[in-house]
Protein backbone atom coordinates (compact mmCIF):
# COMPACT_ATOMS: atom_id res chain seq x y z
CA UNK A 1 0.00 0.00 0.00
CA UNK A 2 1.19 3.54 -0.71
CA UNK A 3 2.54 5.47 2.28
CA UNK A 4 0.16 7.91 3.97
CA UNK A 5 0.55 11.49 2.79
CA UNK A 6 1.95 13.72 5.52
CA UNK A 7 0.16 17.03 5.84
CA UNK A 8 1.88 20.03 7.40
CA UNK A 9 1.34 20.79 11.07
CA UNK A 10 -1.36 23.32 10.31
CA UNK A 11 -4.88 23.82 11.67
CA UNK A 12 -7.18 24.11 8.66
CA UNK A 13 -10.20 24.36 10.98
CA UNK A 14 -8.88 27.45 12.78
CA UNK A 15 -10.50 30.01 10.52
CA UNK A 16 -13.08 32.10 12.36
CA UNK A 17 -15.82 31.71 9.77
CA UNK A 18 -18.99 29.61 9.70
CA UNK A 19 -18.74 26.07 8.43
CA UNK A 20 -18.92 24.27 6.14
CA UNK A 21 -16.03 25.56 4.06
CA UNK A 22 -13.62 24.13 1.54
CA UNK A 23 -10.06 25.24 2.17
CA UNK A 24 -7.29 24.87 -0.41
CA UNK A 25 -3.66 25.05 0.68
CA UNK A 26 -1.55 26.94 -1.86
CA UNK A 27 1.66 25.47 -0.43
CA UNK A 28 0.42 21.96 -1.20
CA UNK A 29 -0.56 22.99 -4.74
CA UNK A 30 2.99 24.26 -5.28
CA UNK A 31 4.32 20.90 -4.10
CA UNK A 32 2.29 19.16 -6.79
CA UNK A 33 3.26 21.71 -9.43
CA UNK A 34 6.97 21.11 -8.75
CA UNK A 35 6.46 17.42 -9.56
CA UNK A 36 4.58 18.18 -12.78
CA UNK A 37 7.19 20.75 -13.82
CA UNK A 38 9.88 18.13 -13.31
CA UNK A 39 8.04 15.73 -15.64
CA UNK A 40 7.76 18.41 -18.32
CA UNK A 41 11.43 19.36 -17.95
CA UNK A 42 12.58 15.76 -18.26
CA UNK A 43 10.36 14.81 -21.21
CA UNK A 44 9.32 17.95 -23.08
CA UNK A 45 5.69 16.83 -22.88
CA UNK A 46 2.92 19.35 -22.23
CA UNK A 47 0.71 18.98 -19.19
CA UNK A 48 -2.74 20.53 -19.04
CA UNK A 49 -5.15 21.05 -16.15
CA UNK A 50 -8.47 19.28 -16.77
CA UNK A 51 -11.10 21.72 -15.55
CA UNK A 52 -13.68 18.97 -15.15
CA UNK A 53 -11.79 17.91 -12.01
CA UNK A 54 -10.90 21.31 -10.61
CA UNK A 55 -12.18 24.68 -11.76
CA UNK A 56 -11.74 26.80 -8.63
CA UNK A 57 -10.25 29.72 -10.49
CA UNK A 58 -9.33 31.70 -7.37
CA UNK A 59 -6.14 29.62 -7.06
CA UNK A 60 -5.33 29.25 -10.75
CA UNK A 61 -2.41 31.63 -10.20
CA UNK A 62 -0.62 28.79 -8.35
CA UNK A 63 -1.11 26.40 -11.29
CA UNK A 64 -0.92 28.49 -14.45
CA UNK A 65 2.86 29.19 -14.42
CA UNK A 66 3.67 25.49 -14.40
CA UNK A 67 1.48 24.02 -17.13
CA UNK A 68 0.80 24.56 -20.82
CA UNK A 69 -2.87 25.34 -20.43
CA UNK A 70 -6.24 23.77 -19.69
CA UNK A 71 -8.42 21.09 -21.21
CA UNK A 72 -12.15 21.67 -21.18
CA UNK A 73 -15.28 19.58 -21.58
CA UNK A 74 -17.66 22.37 -22.53
CA UNK A 75 -17.95 25.90 -23.83
CA UNK A 76 -18.36 27.21 -20.28
CA UNK A 77 -15.13 25.57 -19.12
CA UNK A 78 -13.33 26.91 -22.18
CA UNK A 79 -14.51 30.42 -21.37
CA UNK A 80 -13.39 30.01 -17.78
CA UNK A 81 -9.95 28.86 -18.86
CA UNK A 82 -9.62 31.75 -21.30
CA UNK A 83 -10.76 34.31 -18.73
CA UNK A 84 -8.79 33.13 -15.71
CA UNK A 85 -5.81 31.01 -16.72
CA UNK A 86 -3.61 33.73 -18.07
CA UNK A 87 -2.41 34.90 -21.50
CA UNK A 88 -0.45 32.56 -23.71
CA UNK A 89 -1.98 29.42 -22.23
CA UNK A 90 -3.50 26.79 -24.52
CA UNK A 91 -7.23 26.07 -24.48
CA UNK A 92 -7.97 22.45 -25.41
CA UNK A 93 -11.53 21.15 -25.74
CA UNK A 94 -13.01 17.68 -25.97
CA UNK A 95 -16.67 16.71 -25.81
CA UNK A 96 -18.51 13.56 -26.92
CA UNK A 97 -20.58 15.84 -29.17
CA UNK A 98 -20.94 19.52 -30.07
CA UNK A 99 -23.81 21.65 -31.24
CA UNK A 100 -23.37 24.16 -34.06
CA UNK A 101 -23.73 27.11 -31.68
CA UNK A 102 -21.08 25.68 -29.37
CA UNK A 103 -18.68 25.05 -32.23
CA UNK A 104 -19.00 28.58 -33.57
CA UNK A 105 -18.14 30.00 -30.13
CA UNK A 106 -15.39 27.48 -29.43
CA UNK A 107 -13.66 28.36 -32.69
CA UNK A 108 -13.19 31.88 -31.30
CA UNK A 109 -11.22 30.78 -28.23
CA UNK A 110 -10.01 27.17 -28.49
CA UNK A 111 -6.52 26.25 -29.69
CA UNK A 112 -7.17 22.50 -29.86
CA UNK A 113 -10.54 20.87 -30.54
CA UNK A 114 -10.80 17.09 -30.24
CA UNK A 115 -13.68 15.32 -31.95
CA UNK A 116 -15.24 12.13 -30.67
CA UNK A 117 -16.21 10.73 -34.06
CA UNK A 118 -15.49 11.10 -37.74
CA UNK A 119 -19.11 12.16 -38.25
CA UNK A 120 -18.64 15.10 -35.85
CA UNK A 121 -15.43 16.14 -37.62
CA UNK A 122 -17.21 15.97 -40.97
CA UNK A 123 -20.12 18.04 -39.65
CA UNK A 124 -17.92 20.84 -38.28
CA UNK A 125 -14.84 20.75 -40.48
CA UNK A 126 -15.99 23.75 -42.46
CA UNK A 127 -16.59 25.81 -39.32
CA UNK A 128 -13.12 25.00 -37.95
CA UNK A 129 -11.26 25.58 -41.20
CA UNK A 130 -13.02 28.90 -41.79
CA UNK A 131 -12.50 30.20 -38.26
CA UNK A 132 -9.84 32.69 -39.40
CA UNK A 133 -7.30 31.29 -36.95
CA UNK A 134 -5.26 28.10 -36.71
CA UNK A 135 -6.99 25.45 -34.61
CA UNK A 136 -5.31 22.10 -34.02
CA UNK A 137 -7.78 19.25 -34.61
CA UNK A 138 -7.70 15.96 -32.75
CA UNK A 139 -9.62 12.72 -32.98
CA UNK A 140 -10.35 10.59 -29.94
CA UNK A 141 -9.51 6.94 -30.47
CA UNK A 142 -10.80 4.01 -28.43
CA UNK A 143 -8.18 1.28 -27.93
CA UNK A 144 -10.84 -0.96 -26.36
CA UNK A 145 -8.53 -1.59 -23.44
CA UNK A 146 -8.81 -0.23 -19.93
CA UNK A 147 -7.89 -1.46 -16.46
CA UNK A 148 -10.53 0.67 -14.73
CA UNK A 149 -12.53 -1.68 -12.54
CA UNK A 150 -15.75 0.31 -12.10
CA UNK A 151 -17.90 0.29 -15.22
CA UNK A 152 -19.22 3.80 -14.55
CA UNK A 153 -15.65 5.12 -14.96
CA UNK A 154 -14.48 2.73 -17.68
CA UNK A 155 -14.44 4.47 -21.09
CA UNK A 156 -13.69 1.28 -23.03
CA UNK A 157 -16.66 -0.97 -22.30
CA UNK A 158 -18.62 -2.48 -25.17
CA UNK A 159 -21.25 0.23 -24.56
CA UNK A 160 -18.72 3.07 -24.61
CA UNK A 161 -19.63 6.42 -26.19
CA UNK A 162 -16.01 7.50 -26.43
CA UNK A 163 -13.78 7.56 -29.45
CA UNK A 164 -13.29 5.86 -32.79
CA UNK A 165 -12.40 2.18 -32.70
CA UNK A 166 -9.78 0.78 -35.06
CA UNK A 167 -12.46 -0.89 -37.15
CA UNK A 168 -14.12 2.47 -37.71
CA UNK A 169 -10.91 4.05 -39.01
CA UNK A 170 -10.19 1.12 -41.30
CA UNK A 171 -13.71 1.16 -42.72
CA UNK A 172 -13.57 4.93 -43.28
CA UNK A 173 -10.77 4.55 -45.80
CA UNK A 174 -7.49 6.34 -46.49
CA UNK A 175 -8.89 9.88 -46.44
CA UNK A 176 -10.49 9.59 -43.02
CA UNK A 177 -7.73 11.49 -41.23
CA UNK A 178 -7.48 14.38 -43.66
CA UNK A 179 -7.28 17.56 -41.58
CA UNK A 180 -6.59 15.71 -38.32
CA UNK A 181 -3.48 16.86 -36.43
CA UNK A 182 -3.42 14.47 -33.50
CA UNK A 183 -4.91 11.58 -31.57
CA UNK A 184 -6.41 11.54 -28.10
CA UNK A 185 -7.15 8.58 -25.87
CA UNK A 186 -8.34 8.51 -22.29
CA UNK A 187 -8.63 5.11 -20.62
CA UNK A 188 -7.35 5.59 -17.06
CA UNK A 189 -8.72 6.68 -13.69
CA UNK A 190 -6.50 7.34 -10.66
CA UNK A 191 -3.87 4.91 -11.91
CA UNK A 192 -0.11 4.53 -12.08
CA UNK A 193 2.48 4.63 -14.84
CA UNK A 194 2.49 0.82 -15.02
CA UNK A 195 -1.10 0.97 -16.30
CA UNK A 196 -0.13 3.63 -18.82
CA UNK A 197 2.68 1.40 -20.10
CA UNK A 198 0.37 -1.55 -20.68
CA UNK A 199 -2.30 0.67 -22.21
CA UNK A 200 0.17 2.32 -24.56
CA UNK A 201 1.28 -1.07 -25.84
CA UNK A 202 -2.30 -1.76 -26.94
CA UNK A 203 -2.69 1.73 -28.44
CA UNK A 204 0.46 1.24 -30.49
CA UNK A 205 -0.52 -2.26 -31.57
CA UNK A 206 -3.84 -1.04 -32.91
CA UNK A 207 -3.18 2.49 -34.14
CA UNK A 208 0.56 2.76 -34.85
CA UNK A 209 -0.16 2.36 -38.57
CA UNK A 210 -1.69 5.86 -38.48
CA UNK A 211 0.97 7.64 -36.41
CA UNK A 212 2.73 9.00 -39.47
CA UNK A 213 -0.45 10.93 -40.31
CA UNK A 214 -0.47 13.03 -37.11
CA UNK A 215 1.85 15.34 -35.14
CA UNK A 216 0.86 14.75 -31.52
CA UNK A 217 -0.91 12.35 -29.24
CA UNK A 218 -2.76 13.12 -26.03
CA UNK A 219 -2.52 10.36 -23.38
CA UNK A 220 -5.59 11.77 -21.62
CA UNK A 221 -6.12 11.89 -17.88
CA UNK A 222 -6.29 9.52 -14.95
CA UNK A 223 -2.54 9.74 -14.25
CA UNK A 224 -2.03 10.07 -10.47
CA UNK A 225 1.41 11.60 -10.93
CA UNK A 226 1.58 13.47 -7.61
CA UNK A 227 0.17 10.63 -5.52
CA UNK A 228 2.45 9.09 -2.91
CA UNK A 229 4.17 6.06 -4.44
CA UNK A 230 3.60 6.99 -8.08
CA UNK A 231 6.58 5.97 -10.26
CA UNK A 232 7.50 9.30 -11.89
CA UNK A 233 10.73 7.89 -13.34
CA UNK A 234 8.80 5.23 -15.21
CA UNK A 235 6.40 7.84 -16.58
CA UNK A 236 9.31 9.91 -17.90
CA UNK A 237 10.87 6.84 -19.50
CA UNK A 238 7.57 5.88 -21.16
CA UNK A 239 7.07 9.37 -22.59
CA UNK A 240 10.67 9.78 -23.76
CA UNK A 241 10.79 6.34 -25.38
CA UNK A 242 7.48 6.91 -27.17
CA UNK A 243 8.51 10.32 -28.51
CA UNK A 244 11.90 9.02 -29.67
CA UNK A 245 10.34 6.07 -31.49
CA UNK A 246 7.36 7.77 -33.11
CA UNK A 247 8.35 11.45 -33.37
CA UNK A 248 5.05 12.61 -31.89
CA UNK A 249 4.62 15.30 -29.25
CA UNK A 250 2.97 13.98 -26.09
CA UNK A 251 0.27 15.77 -24.11
CA UNK A 252 -1.04 14.76 -20.67
CA UNK A 253 -4.24 16.21 -19.26
CA UNK A 254 -4.80 14.99 -15.71
CA UNK A 255 -7.01 17.04 -13.45
CA UNK A 256 -6.91 15.35 -10.09
CA UNK A 257 -3.12 15.08 -9.94
CA UNK A 258 -2.75 18.87 -9.84
CA UNK A 259 -4.69 19.14 -6.61
CA UNK A 260 -4.70 15.80 -4.77
CA UNK A 261 -3.76 16.26 -1.12
CA UNK A 262 -4.29 20.04 -1.34
CA UNK A 263 -7.82 20.67 -0.06
CA UNK A 264 -10.08 20.04 2.90
CA UNK A 265 -13.72 20.36 3.88
CA UNK A 266 -14.20 21.72 7.38
CA UNK A 267 -17.53 20.85 9.00
CA UNK A 268 -19.15 21.15 12.42
CA UNK A 269 -20.82 18.43 14.49
CA UNK A 270 -24.50 19.36 14.85
CA UNK A 271 -25.64 16.32 16.81
CA UNK A 272 -24.44 13.05 18.28
CA UNK A 273 -27.15 10.39 18.31
CA UNK A 274 -26.89 7.44 20.66
CA UNK A 275 -27.67 4.23 18.85
CA UNK A 276 -28.60 1.36 21.21
CA UNK A 277 -28.49 -1.08 18.29
CA UNK A 278 -25.01 -0.26 17.05
CA UNK A 279 -22.56 2.58 16.47
CA UNK A 280 -23.43 6.11 17.57
CA UNK A 281 -24.15 8.52 14.72
CA UNK A 282 -22.70 11.99 14.18
CA UNK A 283 -24.51 14.52 12.00
CA UNK A 284 -22.42 17.21 10.30
CA UNK A 285 -23.45 20.48 8.66
CA UNK A 286 -22.29 19.13 5.31
CA UNK A 287 -23.34 16.37 2.89
CA UNK A 288 -21.61 13.63 0.97
CA UNK A 289 -24.32 13.72 -1.69
CA UNK A 290 -24.24 17.49 -2.13
CA UNK A 291 -20.68 18.55 -1.29
CA UNK A 292 -18.48 15.53 -2.03
CA UNK A 293 -20.51 13.40 -4.46
CA UNK A 294 -17.68 11.03 -5.35
CA UNK A 295 -17.94 9.63 -1.80
CA UNK A 296 -21.19 8.03 -2.94
CA UNK A 297 -20.47 7.67 -6.65
CA UNK A 298 -17.06 5.97 -6.49
CA UNK A 299 -17.76 5.05 -3.66
CA UNK A 300 -15.00 5.73 -1.14
CA UNK A 301 -14.48 6.83 2.45
CA UNK A 302 -12.45 10.04 2.85
CA UNK A 303 -9.90 10.45 5.62
CA UNK A 304 -10.57 12.80 8.54
CA UNK A 305 -7.63 14.55 10.17
CA UNK A 306 -7.00 13.08 13.61
CA UNK A 307 -9.30 10.10 13.07
CA UNK A 308 -9.01 6.72 11.46
CA UNK A 309 -11.31 5.14 8.94
CA UNK A 310 -12.78 1.94 10.30
CA UNK A 311 -11.06 -0.29 7.76
CA UNK A 312 -8.39 -2.90 8.36
CA UNK A 313 -5.92 -1.68 5.73
CA UNK A 314 -5.64 1.89 7.01
CA UNK A 315 -2.19 2.99 8.24
CA UNK A 316 -3.26 6.32 9.70
CA UNK A 317 -2.01 6.63 13.30
CA UNK A 318 -4.47 6.99 16.14
CA UNK A 319 -3.76 8.02 19.69
CA UNK A 320 -4.97 6.04 22.69
CA UNK A 321 -8.72 5.64 22.86
CA UNK A 322 -11.23 4.13 20.51
CA UNK A 323 -14.47 6.04 19.97
CA UNK A 324 -16.33 4.73 16.94
CA UNK A 325 -18.92 6.75 15.03
CA UNK A 326 -20.92 6.67 11.84
CA UNK A 327 -20.38 10.13 10.36
CA UNK A 328 -23.42 11.26 8.43
CA UNK A 329 -24.86 14.27 6.68
CA UNK A 330 -27.77 16.60 7.35
CA UNK A 331 -29.82 15.89 4.22
CA UNK A 332 -32.92 13.68 4.12
CA UNK A 333 -31.23 11.06 1.90
CA UNK A 334 -30.94 7.92 4.05
CA UNK A 335 -27.72 6.86 2.38
CA UNK A 336 -26.02 10.24 2.79
CA UNK A 337 -23.32 8.69 4.97
CA UNK A 338 -19.67 9.77 4.83
CA UNK A 339 -18.28 6.70 6.60
CA UNK A 340 -17.36 4.94 9.82
CA UNK A 341 -14.46 6.30 11.86
CA UNK A 342 -12.61 5.83 15.10
CA UNK A 343 -11.56 8.92 17.07
CA UNK A 344 -9.13 9.22 20.00
CA UNK A 345 -11.74 11.25 21.91
CA UNK A 346 -15.53 11.35 22.20
CA UNK A 347 -17.18 13.77 19.77
CA UNK A 348 -19.53 16.48 20.97
CA UNK A 349 -21.76 19.12 19.41
CA UNK A 350 -19.68 22.04 18.12
CA UNK A 351 -16.54 20.01 17.31
CA UNK A 352 -15.03 20.77 13.92
CA UNK A 353 -13.97 17.88 11.69
CA UNK A 354 -11.59 18.31 8.75
CA UNK A 355 -12.13 15.95 5.84
CA UNK A 356 -9.05 15.38 3.72
CA UNK A 357 -8.37 15.58 -0.02
CA UNK A 358 -11.38 17.68 -0.94
CA UNK A 359 -10.12 19.84 -3.81
CA UNK A 360 -10.94 17.59 -6.76
CA UNK A 361 -14.47 16.80 -7.91
CA UNK A 362 -16.06 18.78 -5.07
CA UNK A 363 -16.43 22.49 -5.77
CA UNK A 364 -17.03 21.69 -9.44
CA UNK A 365 -19.67 19.01 -8.73
CA UNK A 366 -21.50 20.18 -5.61
CA UNK A 367 -25.22 20.88 -5.47
CA UNK A 368 -27.80 22.57 -3.26
CA UNK A 369 -29.88 19.41 -2.75
CA UNK A 370 -32.37 19.97 0.09
CA UNK A 371 -31.46 23.64 -0.09
CA UNK A 372 -28.37 22.80 1.91
CA UNK A 373 -25.84 25.61 2.34
CA UNK A 374 -23.00 25.48 -0.15
CA UNK A 375 -19.61 25.48 1.59
CA UNK A 376 -17.60 28.69 1.37
CA UNK A 377 -14.39 28.57 -0.66
CA UNK A 378 -11.23 29.52 1.22
CA UNK A 379 -7.53 29.39 0.45
CA UNK A 380 -4.56 29.46 2.79
CA UNK A 381 -0.79 29.12 2.61
CA UNK A 382 0.71 26.82 5.22
CA UNK A 383 4.20 28.02 4.24
CA UNK A 384 3.41 31.51 5.50
CA UNK A 385 3.20 32.53 9.15
CA UNK A 386 -0.44 32.90 10.11
CA UNK A 387 -1.56 30.85 7.13
CA UNK A 388 -2.67 33.82 5.02
CA UNK A 389 -6.31 32.73 5.02
CA UNK A 390 -8.49 34.27 2.34
CA UNK A 391 -12.23 33.75 1.87
CA UNK A 392 -12.86 33.74 -1.88
CA UNK A 393 -16.60 33.16 -1.78
CA UNK A 394 -19.45 32.78 0.66
CA UNK A 395 -22.76 31.46 -0.62
CA UNK A 396 -26.23 32.50 0.51
CA UNK A 397 -29.92 32.19 -0.26
CA UNK A 398 -29.54 34.24 -3.45
CA UNK A 399 -27.13 31.65 -4.86
CA UNK A 400 -29.63 28.88 -4.14
CA UNK A 401 -32.58 30.81 -5.56
CA UNK A 402 -30.78 31.95 -8.71
CA UNK A 403 -29.96 28.37 -9.74
CA UNK A 404 -33.70 27.84 -10.14
CA UNK A 405 -36.55 29.69 -11.76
Amino acid sequence: MNPVFKYPNFDYAALDTPTPYYIIDRALIRRNMAILQDVQDRTGCRILLALKAFSTWGVFDEISPYVAGVTCSSLNEARLGKDHFGPGKEIHVYSPAYSMNEMIELCKIADHIVFNSLAQWKAFRGVVENAGRKIEVGLRINPEYSEVGLEIYNPCTTRSRFGVRLEGLVDAGPGALDGIDGFHFHTMCQQGSDVLQRTLEVVCERFERYFDRVKWINFGGGHHITRMGYDVNRLCTIVNDFQAKHGLDVILEPGETHVIHTGFLVSTVLDVIENPNGIDVVILDTSAAAHMPDVLEMPYTPEILGARRNVEDCDAPLEEGRFKYIVGSKTCLSGDIIGEYMFPYPLKIGDRLTLEDMSQYTTCKNTTFNGIQLPSIVSCDSDVEGGRFYVHRRFDYEDFRNRLS
